[in-house]
């Protein structure tokens, strides 16, 4: 840092209105700060705001993932179901930025389209879609790891003249509902088999002419089992928030499971059987998070699981040949997202339900009337794009962000990301990155995990603030060491092995990949611990002026 530092406009400056930005444009509030929050939509509510196909659902028990609740800022809340649907969702939201009274300091339907550190004045330059420009000291992204939208780019794809939509950018009407779309007596085609095409396709098959499923490569995906939740439910899980906090908090991925101290391997397969059915109808994510403590470092453990699942999809889906092909080969159970499902594979049991394999045949072009493959043309009514986002970092790459000496972001992070905790980046002072990559809230419930770090960032802030300080970096060092361990413990566990969202690949020019990880998988808990270590050393690891 050098040069005459300028006043500010804003302290801080929070990109993004979903649970994350409103916890700490609330929290930097509170520790009155001038903090300015900028949200592209048109209220509150981030992934719930933007996701409003038919059958868009947590797959986290609803209360574990309210962290508003759960640290007491609205724990008047009823939750109506287990795992709570998208409208839900998004009154919890509303309703939480009530309580907090935070939409005094948003700009709605804005986007950020650049932000330029400025090292002389030590603020950084934002640059708004409306062409406002902006100063503010730190730089807060909270946009969430599943926020950018990808389309495919087939050819022709501009040609169909139906229907034709993102999941994520459901057709809405004039205040902004999202729409009815009937189905009734139409050819429906949806692109992709991960978790948001797994909730939308049971429910087009209801009431689909044909629908056509164009699947590329299949995913594993177990029983969601949800159930309403009775109001004397409730308000036992209301008296015991402190409790289930404290409890998530210790558990690796905030889910409120616990592994098995076991390995598959010491095990006796009728054991394991038993076991293994137990999880499969308990609801949520317990068949992934609670099995055996080896299930992503062993493939004879993994191979045990996914062998029960993929009979588990045999005996579900009555056409042999179909139930083949939704059997992934590719990943190791759980290597991937696990989808949650609700009468998923039973809806390939209808006559008017197609899977179509474009893995084998792949999608040529788009046509006016529909979608050509290897093997033929679909004639279509309705296109629906489940082709989810780009992960992670792909928020922040549609972003102009331009740190010290003209460095990009973007261009830093080509290869892969480099940080510290996750929270910095070298070369990019004063910019904090809430559930971004290698910190310990993409792999992990973001509802509880992107609180704790909101927390955590306000707590540095305000020390800083507190000594006359206003300058903060990752160090070099400290940056490579968490980097360096990052790829290595991740590196060491099956998911290694398979493109999920969470790894990004880049294709050089001479044709080679390089394969990084956008998560840090070492778990909450340890992650947590680091970061007070940090804290409790005058965060050691940046260099603060």
């Amino acid at each position: 840092m050098s040069g005459v530092e300028t006043k500010p406009d804003y302290d801080a400056i929070v990109i993004g209105a979903g649970v994350t930005g409103m916890n700490q444009t609330y929290l930097l509030d509170r520790e009155g700060m001038r903090v300015l929050g900028i949200e592209a939509g048109d209220d509150v509510g981030g992934t719930w705001y933007w996701n409003r196909y038919p059958g868009c659902r947590l797959d986290t028990e609803s209360y574990t993932y309210g962290y508003f609740a759960l640290s007491g800022i609205i724990p008047e809340w009823d939750w109506s179901e287990t795992f709570a649907g998208q409208p839900e969702m998004l009154r919890y939201a509303n309703y939480a930025a009530d309580k907090m009274d935070v939409r005094r300091h948003y700009k709605f339907r804005t986007k950020v389209e650049s932000a330029h550190y400025d090292g002389l004045a030590n603020v950084w330059k934002v640059g708004l879609d409306s062409g406002e420009r902006l100063t503010c000291r730190f730089l807060i992204s909270a946009t969430g790891p599943l926020s950018a939208s990808r389309m495919p780019d087939y050819a022709g794809i501009e040609d169909f003249k139906g229907e034709a939509f993102h999941t994520s950018r459901w057709p809405t009407d004039a205040e902004g509902n999202p729409q009815t779309i009937d189905f009734t007596g139409k050819r429906v085609g949806v692109i992709g088999t991960g978790a948001t095409g797994v909730q939308i396709i049971p429910i087009a098959a209801q009431t689909a002419q044909d629908l056509y499923v164009f699947q590329r490569t299949p995913n594993w995906c177990t029983p969601l089992g949800n159930m309403p939740l009775e109001k004397d439910e409730m308000d036992l899980i209301r008296k015991r928030y402190p409790t289930i906090l404290e409890y998530v908090k210790s558990t690796p991925t905030a889910f409120p499971y616990h592994r098995d101290t076991r390995k598959g391997t010491e095990v006796s397969e009728a054991e394991r059987e038993v076991f293994f059915e137990q999880l499969y109808n308990q609801p949520g994510y317990g068949i992934w998070l609670s099995g055996f403590r080896d299930l992503l470092l062993s493939k004879e453990s993994n191979k045990f699981l996914a062998d029960f699942i993929a009979k588990k999809i045999r005996q579900r889906v009555t056409d042999p040949a179909v139930a083949e092909k939704l059997i992934p080969t590719d990943h190791p159970f759980g290597a991937k997202r696990v989808p949650m499902e609700t009468n998923y594979y039973e809806a390939y049991n209808q006559a008017n339900v197609h899977l179509v394999d474009i893995k084998g045949a792949p999608i040529q072009h788009f046509t006016p009337e529909g979608i050509v493959t290897a093997d033929g043309a679909y004639d279509l009514d309705v296109i629906i794009f489940a082709t989810g986002f780009d992960a992670v970092t792909g928020s922040l790459d549609r972003i102009d962000i331009i740190g010290k000496n003209g460095l990009r972001l973007k261009d830093a992070w080509a290869d892969g990301p480099s940080t510290f905790l996750g929270l910095q980046a070298r070369g990019f002072p004063n910019f904090f990155t809430l559930v971004g990559p290698h910190n310990g809230s993409a792999f992990c419930n973001v509802g509880v995990c992107g609180g704790l770090q909101g927390e955590w960032v306000t707590r540095m802030i305000t020390y800083m603030r507190d000594r006359g300080l206003t300058f903060s970096e990752a160090s070099e060092a400290a940056e490579a060491q968490w980097t360096e361990a990052v790829y290595a413990d991740f590196a060491r566990t099956l998911m290694a092995d398979a493109n999920a969202w969470w790894v990004k690949t880049t294709t050089k020019p001479d044709g080679s990949t390089v394969k990084r990880t956008l998560v840090y998988v070492g778990g909450g808990p340890e992650y947590r611990k680091r970061c007070e270590e940090v804290a409790y050393s005058d965060y050691a690891g940046f260099e603060l002026a």
